[in-house]
């Protein structure tokens, strides 16, 4: 089946915003494409505007590199790569966006006995065992001081979310949404692989497999991972890796939602294609949470006795230490005296770290807790006070 382009539209359309002076310029996650992975994509049909047109011909440029780089890294690390065997369990950080999964993930990974995927890893799926050591240091510049979203420090070296790599890598990854803000059925079967296609599946799995066995080569230990779509794949990862561990987080309702639709306008500016469509952002944040929830608690269950620990941001921001020790204990990780020195060491950065300030009004919050209230009686959040 042959492709068609998609046509470019004009930048003057009324409700369409044109690209946003933002920390990132051009630079997007989708740079991160190779040759045909760009092709896929345009396959899909984006929308495009003429003010995007700076951001597509950089992407075309940088995805004939990536390609080549690809190229070069499968002659040179290959078949290291496919004789490598993943023989310590993964542990999977689990829980909605915004809910304290990468403060969870950046304190987990302080553990020296463990790897994780990284930034410039995540960025660059298809050559960072050939580029990183070269690359990452001449191109760190580049970078913003942290990321687009928050205060959270940003640079190559930080853990990252797999699910980059992923959409970059086979294109098979909710994270489309970026490009496709306003297509939900374009990306919404990529959070669970048990709604793709078994040709979609297959090649997921592959993916997600060639990307632990890159890290396992570079270290070979049990990779920390964290994505929060990851939350609706339980099934899927037990499958993959029966002894893998578990960790989930959740968080007052209110700041979730309040949080992701600041995280939705902003990946969206940030890494969009064409003209970001809000229209449906916050329907989409309440269908999407409410999903992950249910997907979650529908799905728990199959993870053995032993390997899954829960627990709530507000205890984690309170005491970091005290709530990594407990999760080492409750689900037999080895090494304890090892982090606790490294987390010790990391307490007065975590307090003096600000959060972004939200405010929401009266009518929004008995709009979500209407929605909601299902989760915050599950986890024991107080609603409203005019409820």
């Amino acid at each position: 089946m042959s492709a068609t382009i998609p046509k470019l539209r004009s930048s003057s359309e009324p409700s369409k915003p044109a690209v946003k002076a933002s920390r990132q310029g051009l630079i997007c996650m989708w740079h991160g494409l190779t040759v045909s992975g760009l092709w896929n994509l345009l396959r899909m049909k984006p929308r495009i505007s003429w003010a995007y047109l700076p951001r597509w011909i950089t992407i075309a440029f940088v995805s004939g590199l990536n390609s080549l780089y690809g190229v070069l890294e499968k002659l040179f690390f290959g078949r290291q790569v496919a004789r490598t065997e993943i023989v310590h369990p993964p542990l999977f950080i689990l829980g909605h966006w915004r809910s304290g999964t990468t403060m969870l993930h950046n304190l987990m990974s302080l553990d020296p006995q463990v790897t994780f995927p990284n930034l410039y890893q995540c960025v660059n799926p298809g050559h960072f065992l050939l580029t990183e050591r070269i690359l990452a240091p001449l191109t760190k510049r580049f970078l913003p001081e942290t990321r687009p979203m928050d205060n959270v420090a940003a640079g190559w070296e930080e853990p990252q979310e797999e699910d980059i790599a992923l959409a970059l890598d086979c294109q098979i990854s909710p994270y489309l949404m970026t490009a496709f803000s306003d297509r939900r059925e374009a990306y919404e079967r990529y959070f669970d692989p048990r709604d793709m296609t078994e040709s979609e599946r297959s090649i997921w799995k592959q993916s997600f497999l060639r990307l632990l066995k890159k890290l396992t080569y570079r270290k070979n230990s049990s990779i920390v991972t964290k994505t929060p779509a990851h939350t609706f794949r339980i099934s899927t990862l037990l499958e993959m890796f029966p002894d893998a561990r578990f960790v989930y987080i959740n968080r007052d309702p209110y700041a979730v939602y309040q949080s992701t639709l600041h995280l939705r306008r902003t990946m969206f500016t940030e890494n969009s294609l064409g003209p970001p469509d809000f229209s449906a952002n916050e329907e989409d944040t309440l269908y999407f949470y409410e999903k992950c929830i249910r997907t979650y608690e529908e799905t728990k269950g199959l993870i053995p006795k032993g390997r899954l620990h829960e627990i709530r941001f507000e205890d984690l921001e309170q005491d970091p230490l005290g709530q990594i020790r407990q999760i080492y204990q409750a689900i037999s990780l080895p090494g304890w005296n090892l982090v606790e020195p490294k987390i010790q060491a990391q307490l007065p950065a975590l307090k003096a770290y600000k959060k972004n300030a939200f405010r929401m009004d009266k009518d929004t919050m008995r709009r979500v807790h209407s929605r909601l209230k299902w989760v915050f009686d599950l986890y024991g959040y107080p609603c409203h006070p005019d409820h």
